[in-house]
């Protein structure tokens, strides 16, 4: 059983090493693109998310502060915050401290105002890192979230392994990303809108129809599902289970820090 995991888990690996970048033809690592393609979008981000998902991505993450508010976390670590929502709405699971990370300045000075509009400056904290070299001490936060992060992170396994890292014993993990549907119907519907619809609205709205294809691209070779559940026990997280949303077209995993 366990070598049937590891022959999914290595070929996942080989796809994901064909490492989709937002630009191909630019020259630079993955994570640099990255942060240039947020920091291209940043302004138009949040409007072009209602859009494209029809404002569906506001329940999803309503949905992860739901499964952490039974766990009462004091202090929070939301990797890849953006430009700051979940990080905005986890102020509902009464945590004393929530640190929003993100490797986008763009992003981070959106999140920023987005949390002094509401006053929350004293709760939560807008800090600017690489999720994959965490700066954090060991055991130091109760959960930690990532929406629509880890599919651009570099490097994945030291992604979770850092996430680990820094999560104290029997810490939280959870992931809210997007996902291919296993419903045929469903996803010949899914790839006919992201491969052609999502980067229309993105090259209208935040003239950068690239990073949009980017988005779509990365969605679509990311493992999902089981997948996703057992790179996530390969690094040592238990208790894993998945929660597929809204037709299957994105996912919550859940996992625990041993």
């Amino acid at each position: 059983m366990w070598n049937s995991k590891n022959r999914v888990i290595r070929y996942i690996y080989t796809a994901m090493k064909k490492s989709i970048k937002p630009y191909q033809k630019q020259k630079g690592s993955k994570k640099n693109q990255v942060t240039q393609m947020f920091n291209r979008v940043s302004k138009r981000y949040d409007l072009l998310n209602r859009i494209i998902t029809f404002g569906i991505d506001v329940h999803w993450r309503k949905k992860v502060v739901r499964l952490l508010i039974p766990q009462k976390p004091e202090k929070i670590l939301d990797v890849a915050t953006g430009t700051g929502d979940l990080a905005l709405a986890l102020t509902e699971t009464g945590a004393q401290k929530i640190v929003g990370l993100d490797i986008s300045p763009g992003m981070l000075n959106i999140g920023i105002e987005k949390v002094a509009k509401k006053k929350f400056e004293e709760k939560i904290e807008m800090v600017i890192g690489d999720s994959e070299n965490l700066t954090f001490k060991d055991a130091t936060f109760d959960a930690v979230t990532v929406a629509f992060g880890v599919r651009n992170f570099e490097n994945l396994d030291r992604g979770l392994q850092e996430i680990q890292r820094v999560l104290k014993k029997n810490g939280r993990l959870v992931v809210l990303e997007t996902a291919v549907p296993e419903n045929v119907v469903f996803r010949s519907f899914y790839f006919l809108y992201t491969k052609y619809i999502m980067p229309f609205f993105g090259k209208i709205f935040s003239k950068d129809k690239a990073a949009y294809q980017y988005l779509s691209n990365s969605a679509a070779v990311f493992p999902s599902g089981q997948a996703f559940n057992n790179i996530l026990e390969k690094n040592g997280f238990i208790e894993v289970l998945n929660k597929p949303q809204t037709f299957g077209v994105a996912a919550i995993y859940c996992a625990k820090k041993n």
